[in-house]
């Protein structure tokens, strides 16, 4: 998979990890309707929801997103979500293609604390995932409430 490790993916992943950026996501788009290659399409400030607002129904495409949330009223926690987008309008053969192409973007976009196959921008509820993230975390200091 060529254009997954670009200098300009890595600056823009690496800008979503630093607490020193205000960038809270990145999306990679295909660059054409064949062919493996990923470019960046778009990066931003308004977190999850901005992130699944910038998906495209007709295309598999791939977010990482950064997620911040409160476990209690002394502290705060950040994780990484990489999200699997393969819109309802994607052809077929790209559907197939993403579950062997998507290792690739997993290893370069290696940190995350979860990843989330979406198919409906339902499945991005901010409320659900922060709910999966915590169960991912292990210490749960919110009784199991999500």
């Amino acid at each position: 998979m060529s254009g997954v490790d670009a200098p300009d993916v890595l600056a823009a992943y690496d800008a979503v990890r630093s607490d020193k950026d205000e960038t809270t996501w990145l999306l990679l788009s295909y660059a054409g309707a064949a062919g493996d290659k990923l470019v960046l399409t778009g990066t931003g400030r308004g977190g999850l929801a901005e992130l699944a607002s910038h998906l495209d129904d007709a295309q598999a495409q791939y977010g990482y997103v950064r997620v911040e949330y409160a476990n209690d009223t002394e502290s705060k926690r950040v994780k990484f979500v990489l999200v699997v987008w393969i819109g309802e309008g994607t052809k077929v053969m790209r559907k197939a293609r993403v579950s062997i192409e998507s290792g690739n973007v997993k290893r370069v976009l290696g940190h995350h604390s979860i990843s989330v196959d979406a198919r409906d921008r339902g499945d991005l509820d901010e409320k659900d995932i922060v709910a999966r993230l915590r169960r991912a975390g292990g210490a749960d200091y919110n009784g199991g409430r999500g």
